[in-house]
């Protein structure tokens, strides 16, 4: 008998990767349409003998359970169900994975003030959470209750969680505070001045657009794989009784974590990415992309024929919708372009799934045949131009005097 997470839509779902380092049992994801919720429910002890509960489910398979525990009756949101002798019994897992995602951020909520994004299925799990630990007031905001437009009396907020799915891939780039404009006033994070902590309960991609503006203005973050790992353990322990050590979480975490992220390598046109990146990928078991080639896909034709052609405003802008596209996916290591930097528009793109690694390497060793740019003026000139980006943009600086050596050094960094 097995067990899985049920939901309506579930393509590109971690749950199955982490219920296999938690225990040796079946895990399926069995996405369902809303029409097909109760049949599928009544199927529980024949098909399945637990289930992880998702968007957008979490309040709708409460009428079909036999008992609730006492936290998903208080809280009026289950994401566990398991079937006990003969009874259907729904629980609340996602107040355990949040309280370990608060307290991993060790931010004190206590007596703070905190606004809730969204008031679907766990928001008031999310709520329930920030009042037990003792925060102050708790403003939700949705287009139901709360609606955007009242964003603007709430920007003493100290603590902000997003509960809802914007942001979440596909549509990545999206944020909900600027989710739709106030009049002529379109509200940022950067409005909030005593924000202390930003949490996102979305873990696909890995750093939203919320996540990645908190971490431009400083502010302490968190996404919410975390969330996700330690709401399965606990839900596994409820499928097969048993007590599971919680040091699981962090391992479990940094794995996924690890197995998913892309490795985004950038620095000067010649600086070895490629012949880097083609020998990463074969250590780490990743795919290899050259953006360089997609762009020449892209567009049909070669990268010297762009510039000849159209020119380097038309260059940039094929590299950005490229990049927009390779850095939605996971598991690559990415070769850019050396001029990926200048726009600024690619730096989320480029960290919002991705550990970014600089290659440095000397000026003089920099190759300039059939690059258009760095045929096009001095190279001393261009590396002055984007070297403070390279660094700003990146999360390691490794200085490549010898193949072999950097590869190593940039396994040392992950």
């Amino acid at each position: 008998m097995g067990y899985g997470l049920l939901g309506g839509k579930l393509g590109h779902s971690f749950s199955p990767q982490i219920h296999g380092y938690l225990g040796e049992y079946e895990y399926k994801l069995y996405e369902t349409k809303e029409d097909e919720l109760e049949a599928f429910i009544k199927t529980g002890g024949e098909a399945w003998q637990g289930l992880n509960v998702t968007i957008p489910y979490k309040k709708a398979v409460i009428p079909y359970c036999d008992e609730l525990s006492e936290t998903a009756a208080k809280i009026g949101s289950v994401n566990t169900l398991v079937m006990r002798d003969g009874k259907l019994v729904g629980d609340n897992t996602d107040y355990y994975g949040f309280k370990c995602m608060v307290e991993k951020l060790a931010v004190s909520v206590k007596g703070k003030k905190a606004m809730v994004f969204g008031n679907g299925g766990a928001a008031p799990t999310i709520r329930a959470v920030l009042e037990d630990m003792g925060a102050g007031e708790i403003i939700t905001i949705s287009r139901k209750e709360n609606n955007y437009e009242f964003l603007s009396k709430h920007l003493d907020t100290a603590l902000i969680v997003n509960t809802t799915p914007v942001g979440m891939y596909p549509n990545v780039g999206e944020q909900p505070i600027m989710n739709p404009p106030i009049g002529d006033k379109i509200i940022t994070l950067a409005d909030f001045k005593v924000c202390e902590a930003v949490y996102d309960i979305i873990f696909n991609p890995l750093k939203t657009r919320l996540i990645l503006d908190a971490e431009e203005l400083g502010i302490p973050c968190i996404n919410g794989l975390l969330m996700l790992v330690a709401q399965a353990k606990r839900a596994s322990e409820i499928f097969r009784d048993v007590k599971i050590d919680d040091s699981v979480i962090a391992k479990i975490h940094d794995t996924i974590e690890a197995e998913v992220r892309n490795i985004m390598l950038i620095g000067m046109p010649g600086c070895g990415k490629s012949t880097i990146g083609k020998m990463l990928a074969e250590k780490l078991g990743k795919t290899f992309v050259d953006a360089d080639e997609e762009i020449v896909k892209c567009a049909g034709k070669s990268i010297p024929e762009i510039f000849a052609d159209s020119g380097e405003a038309e260059f940039r802008r094929i590299e950005t919708e490229v990049l927009a596209a390779i850095s939605k996916e996971k598991n690559q290591v990415v070769a850019t372009g050396g001029g990926v930097v200048t726009k600024a528009v690619n730096k989320p793109l480029l960290r919002q799934n991705s550990v970014v690694i600089f290659i440095d390497r000397q000026i003089e060793e920099l190759p300039t045949d059939g690059r258009p740019i760095s045929q096009s003026r001095p190279l001393t000139q261009i590396y002055n131009e984007r070297i403070d980006a390279y660094r700003a943009y990146s999360d390691y600086q490794v200085l490549n005097t010898e193949i072999e050596a950097t590869v190593d050094k940039i396994m040392e960094e992950l």
